[in-house]
């Protein structure tokens, strides 16, 4: 199969009729062999029902409910194992995502020989409130990731299949695919600029919270990455530190007793501080242990109730 287009939603009922009317034209004008994978994230609004007529009207449809709402990064990882396509397009079904892209995006995977490329949503239509902190995070991502894209959030993005069946997507990492599939060793990472159309129907799943959590998740990608397979030499290290930091001010102090018959250094904040840094680095050491062996036999976390599957 060439292409796999994966349509994560939730409550986007009015929009999904004219989103595969559109997908459809503009495919089957390439003449490829696609699929169409909506998965729905716990929609209430009758999402469900109107991509089974979808289905009825377009064999190369195909969808996954989930039984309650996890989240985009839950439905994106599981349209992802689903996908059988060589190249996988993401886009979302709000209909800010325009369809005419996917031409350009499937030729940069399968002629241009890219791993990944990302949208750019230069001139955008969101309200001032969610342009500024977009910035501000996608300016922090290129100077931790190295990565050179303006837009690490757009949802609008191609892959090679090798992509999407290497990475594992869980709580909000979907904001930082880039950044997933360049510490998985997919170095070729492109970006092109897409068109991003103001929001029709329905209304946006945006919430300030999503800044806080793109952080702290930006912050584990980028740990995952580098000592998700090696925890002891991040903890080890840290904890190696710290207890010969505090080895060596009780040693001081204890020489200090020995031969300059100095009383009182239990008196003295350096012999705090040398106790809490000898405690503080055997905590470490073994967290570093511990999270080995947790690495070593931990279980999928990407478990989801799906309650149908078309």
């Amino acid at each position: 199969m060439h292409l796999s287009l994966i349509v994560p939603l939730k409550n986007e009922a009015e929009s999904l009729p004219e989103l595969e009317a559109w997908i459809r034209r503009v495919v089957e004008t390439l003449g490829l062999q696609y699929e169409l994978i909506f998965v729905d994230d716990g929609s209430t609004d009758g999402s469900w029902e109107v991509i089974e007529c979808l289905r009825a009207g377009n064999p190369n449809v195909r969808a996954i409910k989930f039984r309650r709402n996890y989240g985009k990064s839950a439905a994106l990882h599981v349209g992802f194992q689903a996908a059988r396509g060589k190249v996988v397009i993401t886009l979302d079904a709000d209909l800010q995502d325009s369809p005419d892209e996917i031409p350009e995006l499937y030729r940069m995977i399968a002629e241009d020989g890219y791993d990944l490329v990302s949208g750019w949503k230069k001139k955008r239509f969101d309200p001032l409130e969610k342009r500024l902190p977009s910035k501000l995070f996608n300016a922090v991502a290129r100077q931790i990731s190295g990565i050179p894209l303006h837009d690490f959030n757009c949802g609008l993005k191609a892959y090679n299949q090798a992509v999407v069946k290497a990475i594992e997507l869980y709580g909000e990492m979907h904001r930082w695919i880039p950044v997933l599939a360049k510490w998985a060793g997919f170095r070729r990472i492109g970006e092109k600029v897409v068109e991003h159309r103001p929001r029709r129907y329905g209304h946006s799943k945006f919430g300030w919270e999503r800044y806080i959590n793109g952080f702290l998740d930006l912050l584990s990608v980028y740990f995952v990455g580098k000592f998700g397979k090696r925890p002891m030499h991040f903890f080890g290290t840290l904890g190696v530190l710290s207890f010969l930091l505090g080895f060596i001010f009780l040693a001081y102090l204890s020489w200090a007793k020995l031969v300059y018959k100095e009383y009182g250094i239990a008196d003295r904040p350096l012999f705090f501080f040398g106790i809490l840094a000898l405690v503080v680095g055997t905590q470490l050491f073994l967290t570093g242990f511990l999270a080995e062996i947790v690495n070593r036999n931990s279980p999928t976390r990407n478990e989801y109730l799906i309650e149908k599957e078309i």
